[in-house]
């Protein structure tokens, strides 16, 4: 007979008064659920310690409060499934069964574990015994067909017996070749006989109109490909690195040659743009006096193309400042931008003027001309250093004895003369800059390019 301990544990009910008196009130069955929610509250909440892992923690506590599992489980249902599903399935028998290779000629018998039911079947991995096939010749084929000088027919039939039992393993092959019996030969000429009647054969057998695909091998490629092989092989440490060093001076020579034909193209681009622009303020200073009354109805504020800078042309629509026209674009480096400053400042211009349609139009043309005087100037710089580079080894070649020794008129200073060296053996002189090295130090040559920057700083009116 149950009791009233048995009934308010199955209707989880619980309290000091029931308890006590072992019998159910009204307030126990109307406030049940603030019970349960004061004794769910009542529970203790376990935070997790600093410094500890999210995964550990949740081993030593879940949502329920239960004990981790002593084993690993997945109770996920997925896409995966139980590799192996243990039942109650009767287990299937295996035995211990002689079984024989196929591979093999000489009938040896070998044992393994087998299922039984697969008794008696062939042996699953002889699948995998691939052969070969060697083409077989007849006696009246050799004899018509096949015949050579160098070769006999037993030599013949004693090398395909060994092509058929090494797989044209040709390396074993000339192991394993009589050479007591027969003559010597390479492995090269093994390959150079066996492929030779390989295509003589499907030649003959082929039918009419088929197309072939013949093997061919060049036995005197493989040779010289071998010998060249061997020749690397034995070089000596000093061979090595007397190759590695004029890898890498011709490495050098490409670079320097890459960087002449820049630095000529560079000077190309420089002295058509000057000309360029010398044309163009020719025709402007000449259209305004054929065309002074229509000056201001076709004429448009723009700014013009200049070689030096290209300034940005503000054609968006919207309000814009015209002080913006003579802001210099991101192109034009610090350097450049000093050097500008520098040479506005000797002439007395101001360095930012009223910004009106004029006053901007010709500061741009300004500032695009300087600029571009500027860049001449470091080219011109450069171009005398090189010349007078190319001179210094001159002389070092002509002192070595390899060169006739420079004329007075050669060695002017002027390089007017030594124009003419360079014109009538300027096939020598391509060879001086890529493989000579100059005879100045790092220091002269440091205090020769700092002269050439310097010097292209000086104002327009000192120009050369």
């Amino acid at each position: 007979m149950a009791t009233g301990a048995d009934v308010r544990d199955i209707l989880e009910l619980g309290g000091v008064e029931s308890e006590n008196t072992g019998t159910i009130n009204k307030k126990d069955i109307i406030n049940s659920d603030k019970k349960k929610s004061k004794k769910s509250s009542e529970t203790l909440t376990f935070k997790r310690p600093e410094g500890m892992h999210r995964e550990v923690y949740a081993l030593l506590y879940s949502d329920k409060k239960d004990a981790p599992p002593l084993l690993p489980s997945d109770t996920t249902q997925g896409y995966r499934t139980v590799k192996a599903k243990l039942g109650s399935k009767k287990v299937r028998p295996w035995k211990w069964m002689p079984f024989t290779n196929p591979a093999r000629k000489d009938g040896a018998m070998f044992y393994h574990w087998r299922r039984a039911a697969e008794e008696g079947k062939d042996y699953p991995f002889a699948r995998f015994n691939k052969t070969v096939q060697v083409p077989v010749y007849s006696e009246q084929e050799y004899q018509m067909y096949l015949h050579d000088d160098a070769w006999t027919k037993a030599e013949t039939d004693h090398l395909f017996d060994l092509a058929r039992r090494f797989d044209l393993r040709f390396v074993v092959i000339h192991d394993r070749y009589d050479h007591q019996q027969f003559k010597k030969r390479s492995v090269e000429d093994l390959k150079e006989r066996y492929y030779h009647i390989c295509a003589k054969l499907a030649n003959i057998r082929a039918a009419p109109g088929t197309d072939l695909k013949i093997p061919v091998f060049d036995a005197g490629h493989e040779r010289r490909r071998k010998e060249q092989l061997e020749r690397l092989y034995n070089r000596t440490p000093e061979q090595v690195a007397e190759e590695e060093y004029l890898i890498q001076e011709l490495r050098k020579i490409e670079t320097r040659k890459k960087e002449r034909e820049k630095r000529t193209q560079d000077l190309q681009k420089l002295i058509t743009a000057a000309d360029t622009t010398t044309e163009q303020r020719r025709a402007e200073r000449k259209a305004p006096k054929k065309k002074l009354p229509q000056k201001k109805e076709t004429e448009k504020p723009a700014v013009p193309e200049t070689a030096g800078i290209k300034f940005p042309d503000f054609k968006s629509a919207g309000v814009t400042l015209r002080s913006q026209r003579m802001k210099l674009p991101s192109s034009v480096g610090q350097k450049k931008i000093k050097a500008l400053e520098q040479m506005l400042m000797e002439l007395g211009v101001d360095l930012n003027p009223m910004p009106t349609e004029e006053i901007v139009q010709m500061f741009n043309e300004l500032r695009s001309d300087l600029v571009l005087l500027y860049e001449l100037k470091q080219a011109f710089a450069n171009c005398e250093y090189e010349l007078q580079m190319l001179r210094h080894r001159y002389e070092a070649l002509a002192k070595a004895g390899s060169i006739g020794p420079l004329t007075a008129e050669a060695a002017h200073p002027d390089g007017q003369a030594g124009l003419g060296i360079e014109e009538v053996k300027g096939d020598t002189k391509d060879q001086i800059i890529d493989v000579v090295g100059a005879p100045l130090t790092p220091n002269s040559v440091r205090r020769k390019v700092v002269g050439a920057e310097q010097g292209a700083l000086r104002s327009p009116t000192q120009m050369p």
